[in-house]
This record gives C-alpha cells, structure tokens and sequence, in this order.
C-alpha cells in the first residue's frame, strides 16, 4: 500500500459524511425528511416535533423555536414543556471515529501426530467513516398569557426566539 492511500480513504470517508447535514430551519416538507411538524391537542397544548439530521443539540433548539414561535402564532405569550422526547444517539453527529480491538486465544492438540499448543495475541484498529445519524425531537407544550410562571420549563416565547434566532437559527 503506498502512502497515499490512506489519506486517500480518510478523505473520501469524510467527503460522504458530510453529504448529511442539518437542513436549513423550516418545516418538514415530506414523509422522513427533515424539519417541524406540529400536532393540536387541545385549544393550547401542541406537540411540536423537529426531524434532522446530527448532534441532539440543534434540533432540540429547532424543536424549542418552533414551540416558541407556534405561541405567539397563537396568540400566547409563554410556553411550558411538559413531556420530552429525544430520539437519536449522543454521538450522532457522525465523523471519523477510530476504534481499537485487542483479543487473545490460545490451542492445544494432543493426538496420535505429537503435541501442539500455541497462544496469540491480535490487535485491530478500525475507522468508521459514519455519516450523522437522524435525530428528533419532540415537544409537548402547553401554551398560556401573562407573566411566565416561574417554573424550569417554561419560557418566554419572544425570548426564545430573540435568543435561538440570535445565534443563526
């Protein structure tokens, strides 16, 4: 193997991993696509679900702007998460992971030819050129007027969009 082949391989695996990538914010435009779908349950509880691609964080934040935004759409000024649901792996952002193997075996044979025995010792280094996995989130919520109560999961929903909005969402 000559010395461009490996970086040959790293490169391509990387070039694929990024083929996947969070789409732009908005909303799910097909079946198993990417972006929000929101659900009325009663006249204010929604369920709000953001569908992409990647790390658990920035959708969990799409998933709380879309929330944020559905409240005021409504004519509401706060919103309180009751149930949340997260589904995806922590590491799902994909890349290059690199993983090490060791394994050890030993044999014996006894039999009409003399004795053998042997024993080793492997190890095995592999690299996964995975790409990001699909990651969701979804939001139940409960919608009100006034004042936010002070309670961990509720927010203002024009703070929560000047602050999502604020960093590029």
């Amino acid at each position: 193997m000559n010395r461009l082949t490996l970086p040959m391989i790293a490169a391509a695996g990387l070039a694929l991993s990024a083929c996947a990538s969070l789409a732009p914010y908005g909303p799910q435009t097909g079946p198993g696509g990417q972006g929000y779908v929101e659900q009325r349950i009663e006249s204010n509880r929604f369920r709000v679900t953001y569908n992409g691609v990647g790390a658990p964080g920035p959708v969990a934040d799409m998933a709380l702007l879309r929330a944020a935004e559905l409240t005021t759409a409504e004519g509401y000024d706060w919103f309180e998460v009751t149930q949340r649901w997260t589904d995806g792996r922590l590491d799902s952002a994909g890349g290059l992971r690199p993983s090490v193997s060791v394994g050890a075996g030993s044999s014996s044979y006894g039999g009409r030819y003399g004795n053998y025995r042997s024993s080793g010792v492997g190890v095995g280094v592999g690299l996964n050129f995975s790409g990001p996995s699909p990651t969701s989130t979804a939001l139940e919520v409960v919608m009100g007027r006034g004042e936010t109560p002070a309670r961990p999961n509720a927010y203002d929903a024009r703070g929560v969009q000047d602050s999502l909005r604020g960093r590029g969402l």
